[in-house]
C-alpha cells in the first residue's frame, strides 16, 4: 500500500535545500503543466474515474487537487515575500475534491496550473537569495516552511501526483 500512496517515495522533510538547487526544480515546475496535459488530454470520462489505490482519489480529483493545492502555494509564497513569517492555514483537501467545481471538465484546472506555474516560476526566478530564506508558518501542521524547501516540496508534489495518475491508468 505504501507504494500506491507514495509512488515516488515520501518527501524528505528534514532535507535542507541550497539556493543552488533551485534551477532544476524551477525547470520541472515550468514543464509540469505540459507533462500533466500530455497524461490527461485524451482520457475518457471512464478513465478519469480510475483510482490509483482503494479509497484513493480518481484521476479527475487528482487533477483538481493539483490546481487547488498550487493556488494555495502561490498565495503562501506571496504572503511569505510580503509579510514576516505569516501564518497560513490548511484546507480540507478531501472535502475540496468533492466540491461542485471538481466535475468532469479537467481543462480548467489544467489551464489554471499552467498560469499558476508560470507565475510561481517567475516569482522564484526573480527572488533574491535572501528571499529564498523567507518563511511562513503553517498553523495546521504547526511547522515553519522555508521557501527554498517549499520549492522542492512542490516539485515532489507534482511528481507524486503524476505517479498517482500513471498508476490509475495501469489499473
Amino acid at each position: 500500500m505504501e507504494h500506491l500512496k507514495y509512488p515516488i517515495g515520501r518527501f524528505d522533510k528534514t532535507r535542507q535545500y541550497a539556493f543552488e538547487d533551485a534551477p532544476a526544480a524551477l525547470d520541472y515546475l515550468e514543464a509540469f503543466p505540459a507533462l500533466l496535459r500530455q497524461e490527461v488530454e485524451n482520457l475518457t470520462a471512464e478513465d478519469l474515474e480510475k483510482v490509483y489505490r482503494p479509497d484513493g482519489w480518481n484521476i479527475r480529483q487528482v487533477v483538481h487537487h493539483l490546481a487547488d493545492s498550487h493556488m494555495h502555494l502561490y498565495i503562501r509564497i506571496k504572503l511569505a515575500l510580503t509579510d514576516e513569517n505569516p501564518a497560513v492555514s490548511g484546507y480540507h483537501e478531501n472535502v475540496w475534491a468533492e466540491t461542485a467545481d471538481c466535475g468532469p471538465d479537467i481543462q480548467n484546472p489544467v489551464q489554471i496550473l499552467g498560469a499558476l506555474h508560470a507565475r510561481i516560476v517567475q516569482l522564484y526566478r526573480n527572488m533574491s537569495r535572501e528571499d529564498y530564506d523567507k518563511t511562513y508558518f503553517h498553523s495546521g501542521y504547526q511547522a515553519t516552511y522555508v521557501l527554498r524547501n517549499v520549492l522542492h516540496l512542490y516539485r515532489w508534489h507534482c511528481e507524486h501526483h503524476l505517479g498517482h495518475i500513471r498508476l490509475a491508468l495501469k489499473n
